[in-house]
């Protein structure tokens, strides 16, 4: 349980980085209605059965709609949250459950071979429009539209560190740490499709692992998209501590 909250207070303090956090009995609304296709700005987030899930749904409806936004849950512990879902389909909802793995470096670096193609920097104004031109062309990141606005957010933020990485001087690849109190958490880890497989992403880990090390961070976290991705950190040093069960409940689409 422990460990659990860690990973939770560090997850709304990286959400409260981009979005408003409004407590609530059952959970919290989070939301940000100048960038309204920001799934993780603009959710209600529920992850115990709420006393009145009717009232409940009601509220976040509202709530959003009032903003001209999607309504949309995200769910923690969806085992204990069976009879939420189906009311929530019976409000016409769309679910989608998910096996969310967490990972923990093990504070030892795995060494990457040097490459005299690869230059690694800390995106600072000089090349803050590189390490924008990687992310905008990330799909997953949701296209320049949301990315543009959240680079621009983050990189204002000084609890995060964006890099960029260069292969013989273009840049392709991209990443960052967010860090809260002595923890840290790696994100927006992408290369762009014509430089994947050449082993950017075991680079890009190596340095924010040292710079992690200089900053004396106790942990360092990472939320792998899939299973695949899940084994390229597990080469870095990242074991998986725990399998978190989660949910998407949305409105209007996706």
């Amino acid at each position: 349980m422990e460990l659990e909250k860690q990973i939770e207070e560090l997850d709304f303090a990286l959400l409260q980085s981009f979005s408003t956090k409004h407590d609530r009995p059952w959970g919290a609304l989070f939301s940000n209605p100048k960038q309204p296709d920001y799934y993780d700005a603009n959710h209600a987030y529920v992850n115990k059965p709420p006393d009145e899930p009717d009232k409940v749904i009601s509220e976040v409806v509202s709530f959003y709609r009032a903003s001209g936004i999607t309504p949309r849950f995200y769910l923690g512990n969806i085992e204990s949250l069976t009879s939420f879902i189906e009311t929530l389909k019976e409000s016409g909802f769309q679910i989608e459950q998910f096996s969310q793995p967490i990972q923990l470096w093990n504070q030892q670096l795995t060494l990457v071979p040097f490459n005299e193609h690869i230059a690694i920097e800390r995106v600072t104004e000089r090349n803050y429009e590189d390490a924008l031109a990687v992310e905008c062309q990330i799909e997953e990141f949701g296209g320049k539209a949301v990315r543009e606005k959240a680079f621009e957010t983050e990189f204002n933020d000084p609890r995060y560190r964006h890099y960029v990485l260069k292969y013989d001087g273009v840049p392709c690849s991209s990443a960052c740490l967010f860090v809260h109190g002595s923890q840290g958490r790696v994100e927006s880890v992408a290369t762009i499709e014509a430089y994947r497989g050449k082993g950017l992403i075991g680079a890009l880990l190596e340095y924010i692992q040292q710079e992690a090390q200089a900053m004396k961070l106790e942990k360092l976290w990472v939320h792998p998209i899939n299973e695949r991705v899940e084994k390229v950190y597990a080469r870095s040093g990242f074991e998986t501590v725990l399998n978190m069960q989660t949910g998407h409940a949305f409105l209007d689409g996706k």
